[in-house]
């Protein structure tokens, strides 16, 4: 099955993530697993494949790295299928940005449902400790949810779209029982082990309660990292984070800057302006250009 060791690696993982993004994935590898066969356009309509590859570019003297998609320590399993950004790849791009001289400022392009605990902090805490030398922008265009928060609250400052939103501060994780099923199927499976917890959480049991509150220990503790790096970042205490902030809820452009989880609301072609680029760079007038040759001509009369 081309799939089973994704759907493996995906259940044993903590997740930030939008519940809903990682129950989309959840069923399409399932599918897969199971042998189903789905066209292009059909993989695109279930887990909103990103079709374009996001890269990261130059504005005139400002660097933009795309943070999109689900995010994982390394994409290898999951790129194909459902796009997402690297935290080791866009590490790489973002130091290569600090060490650029000709980079004045960097911008991350944000737009993610979250992704993978593995590899946040550590993109979160590399993205603080560089606050100073060039300004860091974390534009928000239009959703940082979960891990992309984590991640991008970690900037010096955050922007949000007018029809943005951000937060979804959580984790969790997932476990499947695929015992009734396979006992329908009149399939038994037996794992022999030895280490009193190797197989506690297998998908082939119901799972007990003492694997059951070892997960939730780890959710916990990867739960902690995340209020005290969003503190941290947003210069407030890990209270305000936990009884505030969305309670693991997404919130919108403007009570968000109000309840100081973001700085200010814009779009990414204000924030570029402030740093003298834009999308849009003004087309040279032909027009013009040609009424200068005419007057240069009448002058030379």
């Amino acid at each position: 099955m081309r799939y089973a060791h994704i759907v493996a690696a995906v259940t044993e993982e903590r997740w930030a993530l939008r519940e809903s993004k990682l129950q989309e994935i959840l069923a399409f590898l399932q599918d897969q697993a199971a042998g189903a066969k789905l066209s292009a356009e059909e993989i695109e309509a279930r887990i909103t494949k990103v079709q374009e590859q996001a890269i990261a570019r130059r504005d005139g003297a400002v660097a933009v790295l795309p943070l999109r998609g689900v995010i994982a320590s390394r994409m290898n399993l999951m790129s194909d299928i459902s796009g997402g950004t690297s935290a080791e790849g866009f590490g790489r791009m973002f130091q290569a940005a600090l060490r650029d001289e000709g980079v004045k400022a960097i911008v991350l392009d944000v737009d993610s449902p979250g992704g993978a605990v593995s590899g946040a902090d550590e993109l979160s805490t590399m993205i603080h400790a560089a606050r100073g030398p060039k300004p860091i922008v974390a534009q928000v265009d239009a959703t940082a949810a979960s891990a992309a928060y984590w991640i991008a609250s970690a900037a010096d400052e955050m922007v949000v779209t007018p029809t943005g939103s951000v937060g979804s501060i959580g984790v969790f994780g997932v476990h499947d029982d695929v015992s009734a099923a396979m006992e329908r199927m009149g399939v038994r499976k037996t794992l022999i082990s030895a280490g009193r917890y190797k197989t506690d959480g297998n998908p082939y049991q119901p799972l007990g309660d003492d694997a059951r509150s070892r997960i939730q220990a780890r959710v916990d503790a990867a739960y902690g990292m995340f209020v005290k790096a969003v503190a941290r970042n947003r210069g407030v205490s890990q209270a305000a984070v936990r009884e505030g902030f969305g309670q693991g809820d997404m919130v919108l452009a403007e009570p968000a800057v109000a309840e100081g989880m973001a700085d200010r609301i814009g779009t990414m072609e204000d924030t570029l302006r402030r740093f003298g680029a834009s999308l849009h760079q003004p087309a040279p007038s032909r027009r013009r250009a040609f009424a200068t040759q005419r007057e240069r001509r009448a002058l030379s009369l």
